[in-house]
């Protein structure tokens, strides 16, 4: 009788052997490993996102404008056009790997402040969502 295996990453089946690093950098110990790929994916897109284009000295175009949207005026235009570039260099790196289901951009004129939230899905797993606040 055949049955259907589910959709695992083939390094998560080994359960006590890390995939990678999580970020933030918060916890116990300075480096806190992920055991699963979706994990892993998540600190992949946390780390991308927060990283400026041109830090990283082998691939310039590795990462995000945001930093330059930090002093801005909130304007309609500015929310807008902060949410095409994320989009766009979260689409060229993670093109294979994620399926984006919702960008959203919350604004707190009173506080000042942006929380931009990436709603995304790795193959057929689980819907994630990261939180940015600006």
């Amino acid at each position: 009788m055949a049955y259907r295996i589910p959709n695992i990453a083939p390094i998560d089946l080994n359960q006590r052997k890390a995939v990678g690093v999580s970020i933030p950098f918060n916890g116990n110990a300075v480096f806190n490993s992920t055991f699963t790929t979706n994990n892993q994916i998540k600190s992949n897109l946390i780390n991308f996102i927060l990283t400026n284009k041109g830090e990283k000295i082998q691939d310039p175009n590795f990462g995000t404008t945001l930093s330059s949207y930090i002093f801005e005026s909130i304007t309609p235009n500015t929310l807008q056009s902060l949410e095409q570039s994320i989009l766009a260099d979260v689409r060229r790196y993670f093109n294979n790997t994620i399926n984006i289901q919702q960008f959203k951009i919350d604004v707190k004129y009173d506080e000042n402040t942006i929380t931009a939230t990436l709603t995304y899905n790795y193959l057929n797993n689980p819907v994630e969502t990261i939180s940015i606040n600006l």
